[in-house]
């Protein structure tokens, strides 16, 4: 009787797995690679840099500006940047290998130093970080980041749980610092690692304004170091979640300070206001995934501080 029990309840256990629905983001395997060599202007030494994006497999020369290619839903931090004429390229988010086989996506926070005519020193910080949306390229000024990434792909389901296989490295005796080409300081506080999924009902009025509701909230922080963590899944909670046990600070609605971006009807850039929770059955019209070596405002964070990320799948 006992041996019965045994087998029903594995049995139980394999229909309900059976029963869940576990869909790979797309290229989220990260075996595909575009490798582009960009040379940057001789004012800044002439070098040649390897510039990777998330894609099908290619190799770019030359300093041509990217544009999502193979149906890549994925953008990432690395870009050139093309001010007044003078190229630069920055890269943060790197392919690697998984102990478990095949390859992976290092992300891991820089300080990108520019050399102008090898006197002119000059530090920014780049934080690794890889998205659902697009760059636009070239990058032509500093101010403002979040203006030149378009935030989030259209989406209309909604997922339990965005699952992922990662492993974090925090640097032992690291500042946090702000580096911004034009300054560097030590400032309080740690950094952390970050992924998210978040679920948007977005609509734009008469005048081009995008807003938000935010649909569902899957955000988790990684304070520490760890190993590789396999089939971790971020439970995505609907409705509004600020009363929920689970909810922390950095959950919260965007704020219009930090909103993200996205392409009006009328092709402008424009802050997607996140104005309030929407109800718990609510379908979204929009997803944004983010996974980043840092999660402070832009130019802030700890050097040295990587996340290597695998394997980002969607949980029903």
């Amino acid at each position: 009787m006992r041996i019965l029990s045994t087998v029903l309840s594995l049995l139980v256990g394999i229909l309900a797995v059976a029963g869940q629905e576990v869909d790979l983001i797309k290229y989220a395997d990260f075996e595909n690679w575009v490798t582009r060599n960009i040379t940057e202007s001789k004012l800044l030494g002439g070098n040649t840099k390897k510039v990777y994006e998330i894609a099908p497999e290619m190799v770019i020369d030359g300093n041509k500006v990217y544009s999502n290619m193979g149906g890549s839903p994925w953008a990432t931090s690395n870009v050139m940047a093309n001010v007044m004429g003078i190229v630069k390229a920055s890269n943060a988010v790197f392919p690697d290998a998984n102990p478990a086989g095949g390859r992976c996506c290092k992300l891991t926070t820089v300080i990108e130093k520019v050399k102008v005519l090898g006197i002119v020193n000059l530090q920014v910080l780049v934080s690794g970080s890889i998205y659902l949306g697009y760059n636009i390229e070239p990058i032509k000024n500093a101010s403002n980041p979040y203006s030149k990434m378009e935030m989030g792909i259209p989406f209309t389901r909604r997922p339990s749980a965005l699952r992922i296989d990662y492993k974090v490295h925090i640097p032992e005796g690291v500042s946090r610092v702000r580096a911004t080409g034009s300054s560097r300081k030590d400032i309080p506080g740690k950094d952390n690692a970050e992924v998210y999924i978040l679920l948007q009902r977005r609509w734009e009025d008469a005048d081009g304004n995008i807003y938000a509701a935010r649909v569902g909230t899957g955000r988790e922080r990684y304070a520490t170091s760890t190993d590789w963590i396999r089939n971790h899944d971020i439970k995505v909670l609907y409705g509004d979640i600020s009363s929920h046990p689970d909810y922390k600070d950095y959950m919260g609605l965007i704020p219009d300070e930090r909103s993200y971006y996205a392409r009006n009807s009328k092709g402008k850039m424009v802050p997607v206001k996140e104005v309030k929770w929407d109800a718990p059955d609510a379908v979204p019209t929009h997803m944004l995934v983010m996974a980043s070596s840092g999660c402070g405002v832009a130019f802030e964070g700890t050097p040295g501080m990587t996340l290597w990320v695998d394997n980002v799948r969607l949980v029903y």
